[in-house]
Parts: structure tokens; sequence; C-alpha cells
């Protein structure tokens, strides 16, 4: 019996988020006095896999099909629950993505597994088993108990500390049964964004608002955001107005981030783009106006104009390194 963890993987690697995921799966499996397993599915890095023990994992189911390459929810969620009859899990744990959220619901239901959402801290494990999740859009949080034999927890981005050893996985070859009726939709081509960095991936955020005045005016946001490493996002008026890519989009009704830090530029604060930036670990904010309602979310705050602001702190950074 173990713990398994779902992973996502990346042109053979396996996505920082779900590299959390195992971290956590693995402090789940010390406190019930179990082991960590890891489930990936198509075309991994022999040597990435082995990497996971880094992270907790003792050992990695790896089902190889070529069909399991592109990802599809139904396929993914039908191996899933027979990787956990096989391994007589009883608590599953996937990292919190547009695919885990959809993976994670068909295998609940197959495996008739409680599942809780957006878990934001380790369970409790004292006579029950209850675990703390955001809720309304990351302003509050609940405590709930799960009481089916089988427990999935798809976790939110910063639910635990990571840190890594130079212990490596044992890999596996699972052969999973693949029904045909999953694969009545097939994936033909997939196209990704220019951006170097992932926003669901990235420890760094920069972000611009409409108090960057244009798109021609972007440039000394894009040099902060390469001295720091950092991806590029923006708030909704900003990709409406088509200043920036869609895919950059954070907010609730783009994408969520949750990284270690979110530098806002020129950014009001709606309470909408807050629900999209609210699991940050750290939020700084830089805008001229002192009463722009994202400074009350701010863990610090830069009152200025941001065109004479940016340039200096990527000086700053540049002197630093």
């Amino acid at each position: 019996m173990s713990v398994l963890i779902f992973v996502e993987l990346d042109n053979g690697s396996v996505k920082k988020t779900s590299l959390e995921a195992i971290a956590y799966g693995s402090e789940v499996a010390k406190l019930t006095g179990t082991t960590a397993t890891v489930l990936a599915l198509g075309r991994a890095d022999g040597s990435a896999l082995e990497k996971t023990g880094a992270f907790g994992a003792t050992k990695v189911l790896h089902a190889t099909d070529e069909k399991l390459t592109h990802e599809n929810s139904l396929a993914y969620a039908d191996v899933l629950a027979q990787a956990v009859q096989q391994e007589n899990s009883k608590i599953v744990i996937i990292a919190k993505s547009g695919l885990g959220d959809a993976v994670a619901a068909r295998a609940s239901a197959k495996l008739k597994a409680g599942i809780v959402s957006g878990v934001t801290e380790l369970p409790v494990i004292n006579g029950g088993f209850t675990v703390k999740r955001s809720i309304y859009t990351g302003k509050a949080f609940s405590t709930v108990e799960i009481k089916s034999d089988v427990k999935m927890l798809v976790i939110n981005k910063n639910a635990i500390e990571v840190s890594e050893t130079s212990n490596t996985a044992t890999v596996e070859n699972f052969t999973p049964a693949l029904r045909d009726s999953d694969f009545q939709a097939t994936i033909g081509q997939v196209e990704k964004a220019d951006s170097e960095l992932s926003l669901t991936d990235a420890d760094i955020i920069v972000s611009g608002g409409r108090g960057m005045k244009g798109p021609e005016n972007w440039q000394p946001l894009l040099d902060f955001a390469k001295v720091l490493g950092a991806a590029t996002g923006c708030s909704k008026p900003v990709s409406d107005l088509d200043w920036r890519p869609h895919h950059e989009h954070i907010g609730q009704t783009g994408i969520k981030v949750a990284p270690n830090l979110y530098i806002a530029c020129g950014i009001s604060g709606a309470i909408q783009h807050l629900a999209g930036v609210n699991g940050s670990k750290y939020i700084v904010v830089i805008n001229k106006d002192p009463e722009a309602p994202f400074f009350k979310a701010a863990d610090y705050g830069i009152v200025g104009d941001v065109f004479e602001i940016l340039p200096k702190l990527t000086k700053a950074v540049e002197d630093l390194k």
C-alpha cells in the first residue's frame, strides 16, 4: 500500500507543480506510515523519473504506450484508477491544474473516492482525516473531513515547502488496459505559447495593467522580468485591448497563479484580478495611486511611476548579479 501521486510531463520532464505534489505526497506517506509512488504517463526521460526520488518518491510506475503521449483526461483517469487498485492506494495526490482537475474528477467517480480540491496544507490524521482547502477564490478557507476508503487530494501550489535530497526512485513499467472508447477524440496538433516560462510553473511573475499606458511602453517591464528570470502576465483589460496576448491574462476569468513572488506594475487591483493571484507567497505592488486597492493585498508596496521605478529595479538586480 502506498500514497499514489499522479504527475504531469512536459517534453519528457516532470512539471514543477508535480514535483511539489510528490513532495506533498511523500510527507503524507510519512504521516500514514507508507511510501510514495509516482504515476507517469507517456514519453518521459528515465533519469527525470528516477530524480523524483529526490522529492520523496520511492517508486515510479511508468506507462509508456504512445496513446498516452498527448493529454487525455478520459484515458488518464482510467489508468490512474487501475494504478490505485494495483497499488492498493488509499490516498491519491494530484497537483491542481486544468488537466489535474479533469483527471481527478473522473478518477474519483471510478474509485468512489472522496475528493477535496484546492488543498493548502498537509492533512491532519488524528482519529480521522481532515484537510484545509481554499474557497471563495482564495478569500476564505474551510476544513473538510474525508470519510471514504480512498481519498483524493488536489493540491494548490505552495501547499508545502519543497526540499531536495540525493535519493533516486525505482522506475517500473506499468501496462494498463486502454479502452478504445477513451480515444474517440484525439489531439491532432499542439501549439505552445511563445513565452519561455509557463505562468503556472513560474516562481516569479511580473505583471502589467493599464498603468503601462499602451503596448509600446511594455519594454521596461519585459527587461525587468528578463533580469529576474520571471514570466510575464497582465490584467484582463490589457488582454482585452490586445496590448498583450490573451494567454498572459491573469485573474478570475484567466489563469490563476501562485508564484513565490508576484510583482504587479500599474494594476489597480480589481477583485477579479486578486482572485487569480491571492495564492502567491509574496505580492509586490508598484502604482502611483496610493489608494489603489491592490496595496491592501500587498506584502510590499511602492508608490511611484512604474516608468521611473522599473529601470531602477532592473539596474539594481543587474548590479546584485
